[in-house]
C-alpha cells in the first residue's frame, strides 16, 4: 500500500515538473493536437493588378458649317464680292436656305475689270444685282457635275457656257481655279474673271 502511494506521488511530482517546464501533458481524453501550420508555409495570393482607368475622352462637337456669304468673307480674297453683294442687297438672299452654286470672282478678278466698271456697278444696285446673280446657279452643282455640262442657267436668267479643255474648266471666259468649297447652303467654285451678262 505504501509502495502504490509512493508511485502515485512520484507521478504527480513528474506531472507538476513538466507543467513548470512548459511541456504539454497528454490527456487520454483529448485528441492529438494537429501541428500548427507555419504562416510562412502558406502560399500568398498574388495581388491582382488594378486595370488602369481609360482616360476620359471628350467628344468635340464640330462647328456648324458657314453659309456662302460667311465662307467667302472668311476666305479673305472675296472682299470686293462681299462689298458688291452688300451694295446689291443680295446678302440675305445668299444667306438663305438655297442651295446655290456660286462662281465667285476673286478680288483680283474685280480689279481686272476695265477702269470705272466696278464703280459704275456699285453706284447702280439694280445693274449690279444682275451681274452678281449671273454668277449664281440654283441648286447644288459640284465640280463632278459641272464638267458634264455645256451650259447652265443662272439666277439672272441667262445661260453661262461651260467648256472643259485638257482638264481645265472655263465658265464663259473665266478659268475655274478652285472647286467644291462646301458651305451650309451650297457650293462655291472660284473663278479668275468677272462674268458680265449679255446685253439686249
Amino acid at each position: 500500500m505504501m509502495k502504490k502511494l509512493s508511485l502515485a506521488l512520484l507521478s504527480l511530482s513528474l506531472v507538476a515538473s513538466c507543467q513548470q517546464l512548459g511541456a504539454p501533458v497528454a490527456n487520454e481524453m483529448s485528441p492529438p493536437m494537429a501541428p500548427e501550420a507555419s504562416a510562412s508555409a502558406m502560399p500568398e495570393t498574388p495581388a491582382t493588378p488594378e486595370s488602369p482607368e481609360a482616360p476620359a475622352t471628350e467628344t468635340e462637337t464640330p462647328a456648324p458649317m458657314a453659309d456662302i456669304v460667311d465662307t467667302a468673307v472668311a476666305a479673305g480674297n472675296f472682299n470686293t464680292l462681299a462689298q458688291a453683294l452688300q451694295a446689291a442687297n443680295l446678302i440675305d438672299t445668299l444667306k438663305g436656305e438655297g442651295p446655290f452654286t456660286v462662281f465667285a470672282p476673286t478680288d483680283a478678278a474685280f480689279a481686272a475689270l476695265p477702269e470705272g466698271t466696278l464703280d459704275n456697278l456699285l453706284a447702280n444696285p439694280e445693274e449690279l444685282a444682275k451681274v452678281l446673280t449671273y454668277h449664281v446657279v440654283a441648286g447644288n452643282v459640284p465640280a463632278a457635275d459641272v464638267v458634264t455640262l455645256d451650259s447652265a442657267t443662272t439666277v439672272e436668267g441667262s445661260d453661262v457656257t461651260i467648256t472643259v479643255t485638257d482638264g481645265k474648266v472655263m465658265v464663259n471666259g473665266a478659268n475655274v481655279t478652285q472647286t467644291d468649297i462646301m458651305t451650309s447652303n451650297g457650293t462655291i467654285h472660284v473663278i479668275d474673271a468677272v462674268l458680265l451678262p449679255p446685253t439686249n
